[in-house]
């Protein structure tokens, strides 16, 4: 990879060496032409001017013939330099004064030389005179034209600025004479720190300075790797230093050290962008120096002897100001991300990374234009995330998610992702209806479970048990470690998890029994999932106030890799605030947990707009195997729809046509990592009655509503009955649809004749029967009714028996209570027994009201309704009751 890499920076470095070397060489040759061609036709005018009067129509046209020929040439020659002058300044950099506008040069792109002033030619559009600078040299300036000089500086200065991205050049004035009043335009750079002056008497601290530079540059940045930051551009794309261009207007006589200096600055600066504007200090003979004369009777590049030039006038002062304040409040502002793409390797080498020993991928760029990577492996295994609102959280997972998915293909890496604060953002991840792709490697995405903390339980549990999982089969093969494990069982299937928690303080708040299982279940995985391949990545805007987790000082050291983005909190270490004073896009990555000598500063690419995303997702997604299926999304404020689950379609009926023996009812969705159904077993055994209980209307139908369709749809027609009977006005309409729907195998009953369905239902208890269910939809509205004698019995005593005795006879009662009082005192009153509800779906109702009788222990369970959830209990399979979420109405 290493050597691919340098192979590609030399083919870099020569092809722009080579274009910029023919372009001088064009342009060096165009004026050298125009010269010669100037000298040549003046000769031949000297010499037609001796020719006899009397050859005077012949000498006449053969003068005309040859000016017209060399004024051709010379148009031509003319256009070539132009040509060559566009190429070799582009933009801003070469560009007359009016409508002049900045113009930075794309990544890895070379500023170019700069404009001065033109070159004038008889009859010819002058040609821009160029002076090279960035990356380049060092420009001295001599003369009597004290204003010409000035007006130089200017020039070349506010090209600088402009060809550059805001806050990428940085000016140092030394003006003894004016006090700084020579580059008084340039003044609003210096709110942005990048224009800081010199007094009288600081040449030598300053060029002491300038030498230092140069030499951390070569030692840090360049390393030995590259021979200048222009080919270290090239060849990465990034300018990891600033151009520093020293501006030196006259001073006093330099001693020895001072001397030697100024020659190392002038001999190693360019290379390192270090660079000199002079003007009264002489400089040494170098390559690198360009000398402009400004004289009263002309300007000249390249010395006395050099090109004349005519100057440009001075840039106009308000543009000048207004372009550095510009400048300025960009760079206040902050500096911007890096590209996304920086942090993606090459299309031809995605996915070829191994996670047996762990996952690295870069998440930004460092102080120096290297990246900085996180790693996820042995050490450190988890990671903590923190900044306040606003600070990029969101961008910073996106852009590691990417980085990561890039680089590892699915069967070496896995996502499980969590976002417990109101939002969609995650929810591109998995498949939607505008945009069929997803992200290969995600397996779940949680969006919009603030008030579901049951599923970050369900996650927690679900990791629990794939870490059993995985320490079973690497006891069984006698290993330790993932990597050992894939190592003898190269066929099995064992790819790195990274299970991400977004505001995963909301899972921890609180003192109930969530927040406990939660935190045992995360110190668990924490303490033992390193070995395993399982990373947690834990995600908080403020972790102050989580007693959960800041009470158990064990969980907290396993998170040994800390991200801290502006103005974090409690993130590093006590004394680490290198987070306070962080720009945006920005980030203290420390793998040391938060310990001040582990801080890395990392630029953040911008990752998490859809246009941004959508292309890495789109390619990947491209590559998926062709039997990858999309990821789960679970929407917390989303309505799942009954004949969308997969349990439901799986239901059918028996191969041999008759009714099933233990016929299942679908209730909703359980809040939990795979969408499965809470499903209601009813074989012929005492107690497989369901009551709903709650007030909320279109809940409690919903929930009757998927229970009798659900069974429905394993009945062959005609093998089983559906008895519905409606005592609420408000439930009359989906009671209605699911009478309509269920045809010929349904019977309607109201609050007049539901004592009739009671005594008939009772009295035909004597034999085996048929598959019968009564739906009862807010029977306790009917207490009245009930309470009519119907033969020996009241309708409640018939209904009591029905529940007790039916289900052994495949009779199931289906009922809702608007209350779990109303159902007490319908079975018998506050002290009845209420062993023939075997099942339970609680709506509005709290846990205190269910009560031992209902629930395991004493007190009830601990529940706290919100809209469209039940907490659902089946005392004949379950030890605690499982959070669903009701499916929506059929129609």
């Amino acid at each position: 990879m290493a050597d691919r890499r340098g192979q590609l920076a030399s083919r870099v470095r020569d092809t722009l060496a080579e274009a910029l070397g023919a372009t001088r060489t064009r342009l060096s040759a165009a004026q050298a032409d125009l010269t010669a061609g100037r000298e040549r036709l003046a000769r031949v005018q000297r010499a037609a001017a001796a020719v006899p009067e009397r050859v005077g129509a012949q000498r006449d046209r053969r003068i005309a013939e040859i000016d017209a020929r060399y004024s051709t040439r010379i148009a031509e020659l003319a256009r070539r330099a132009a040509d060559a002058a566009r190429q070799e300044a582009p933009g801003c950099a070469g560009a007359d004064w009016a409508g002049w506008t900045p113009t930075p040069a794309r990544r890895a792109e070379p500023p170019g030389a700069l404009r001065v002033g033109t070159v004038r030619i008889d009859g010819v559009d002058p040609v821009p005179a160029l002076v090279p600078l960035l990356d380049a040299g060092h420009v001295h300036l001599s003369g009597d034209d004290r204003a010409g000089c000035d007006a130089v500086v200017s020039a070349l200065l506010l090209r600088a600025v402009g060809r550059a991205d805001p806050g990428a050049v940085r000016l140092i004035g030394y003006d003894p004479d004016q006090l700084g009043g020579g580059l008084a335009g340039f003044a609003p750079l210096g709110t942005a720190g990048l224009l800081t002056f010199v007094g009288p008497g600081g040449l030598g601290p300053l060029l002491d300075d300038l030498v230092e530079q140069i030499r951390r540059i070569n030692e840090t940045v360049l390393a030995g790797e590259y021979a200048s930051l222009r080919e270290l551009a090239a060849a990465t794309g990034r300018r990891p230093e600033p151009w520093r261009v020293a501006v030196l207007l006259g001073g006093e006589e330099l001693n020895r050290h001072e001397r030697g200096q100024l020659d190392r600055v002038v001999r190693a600066g360019a290379a390192c962008g270090v660079h000199l504007v002079v003007l009264g200090v002489p400089l040494p003979e170098d390559p690198t120096v360009t000398r402009v004369v400004a004289g009263v009777s002309g300007a000249r590049i390249g010395g006395s002897a050099g090109l004349a030039v005519r100057l440009d006038p001075p840039p106009p002062a308000t543009l000048v100001t207004e372009t550095c304040r510009d400048v300025a409040a960009r760079v206040n502002a902050g500096p911007p991300p890096t590209p996304f793409t920086d942090l993606l390797p090459p299309p031809e080498l995605m996915w070829r990374e191994d996670s047996a020993d762990g996952l690295t991928a870069p998440i930004g760029e460092g102080p120096h234009g290297r990246p900085v990577r996180l790693t996820l492996g042995d050490y450190p295994p988890h990671a903590l995330i923190g900044g306040p609102s606003g600070t990029g959280k969101t961008n910073l997972i996106f852009a590691w998610i990417g980085a990561l998915a890039a680089r590892y293909s699915p069967a070496e890496l896995e996502f499980y992702l969590l976002d417990f604060k109101e939002g969609v953002s995650f929810a591109r991840f998995a498949q939607g209806r505008r945009d069929p792709s997803w992200l290969p490697h995600m397996r779940l995405v949680g969006i919009n479970v603030n008030t579901d903390r049951e599923f970050g339980l369900a996650l927690l549990r679900f990791l629990t048990d794939e870490l059993r999982r995985r320490a079973d089969a690497a006891k069984k093969h006698e290993v330790t470690k993932l990597a050992e494990l894939r190592a003898v069982d190269p066929t099995g299937h064992w790819p790195r998890i990274v299970a991400v928690v977004d505001e995963f303080q909301m899972l921890l708040a609180g003192r109930d029994v969530v927040a406990r299982e939660a935190a045992d279940l995360l110190e668990d995985l924490a303490r033992r999932g390193r070995s395993q391949g399982i990373h947690l990545v834990l995600a908080s805007q403020d972790v102050r106030g989580i007693e959960a987790l800041w009470g158990r000082p064990a969980l907290v050291a396993q998170f040994t890799l800390r991200i801290a983005l502006p103005k974090a909190l409690r993130i590093l270490a006590e004394r680490n605030d290198a987070a306070q004073s962080l720009p945006r896009w920005h980030a203290v990555v420390n793998a040391e947990s938060g310990m001040v000598e582990g801080n890395e500063v990392a630029r953040i690419p911008s990752a998490s707009d859809w246009e941004t995303w959508s292309g890495l997702q789109h390619r990947l997604w491209r590559m998926r195997s062709p039997d990858a299926a999309p990821a789960r999304l679970f929407d917390g404020d989303a309505i799942p729809r009954l004949a969308d689950a997969p349990d439901f379609r799986a239901l059918a009926v028996p191969p041999d046509g008759t009714a099933p023996r233990n016929p299942v009812a679908l209730l909703g969705e359980i809040i939990d990592v795979q969408s499965r159904s809470a499903s209601l077993r009813l074989p012929r055994a005492p107690g497989r009655n369901l009551a709903v209980l709650g007030t909320r209307v279109d809940e409690a139908c919903a929930v009757l509503d998927a229970a009798a369709r659900s069974l429905a749809r394993q009945h062959p027609p005609g093998t089983a009955r559906f008895s519905i009977a409606c005592l609420d006005p408000d439930a009359d309409p989906m009671a209605r649809a699911l009478y309509e729907d269920l045809a010929d195998d349904a019977a309607w009953y109201d609050e007049e004749t539901v004592g009739e369905l009671m005594a008939e239902t009772a009295d035909g208890l004597s034999g085996p029967g048929s598959p019968h269910y009564l739906l009862l939809f807010a029977v306790d509205a009917a207490a009245g009714a009930l309470a009519a004698r119907m033969g020996r019995r009241t309708g409640l005593e018939q209904l009591r028996r029905i529940m007790h005795d039916g289900p052994e006879r495949r009779t199931h009662v289906l009922a809702w209570w608007r209350g779990v009082a109303r159902m007490r005192a319908d079975l018998g009153g506050p002290g009845a027994r209420t062993d023939q509800i075997g099942a339970w779906v609680a709506l509005d109702a709290h846990g205190d009201e269910l009560g031992s009788s209902l629930y395991p222990g004493t007190g009830g369970p601990d529940w706290y309704p919100r809209p469209w959830r039940g907490l659902f209990f089946d005392r004949a399979v379950q030890r605690t009751g499982q959070v669903i979420i009701p499916y929506g109405p059929s129609r």
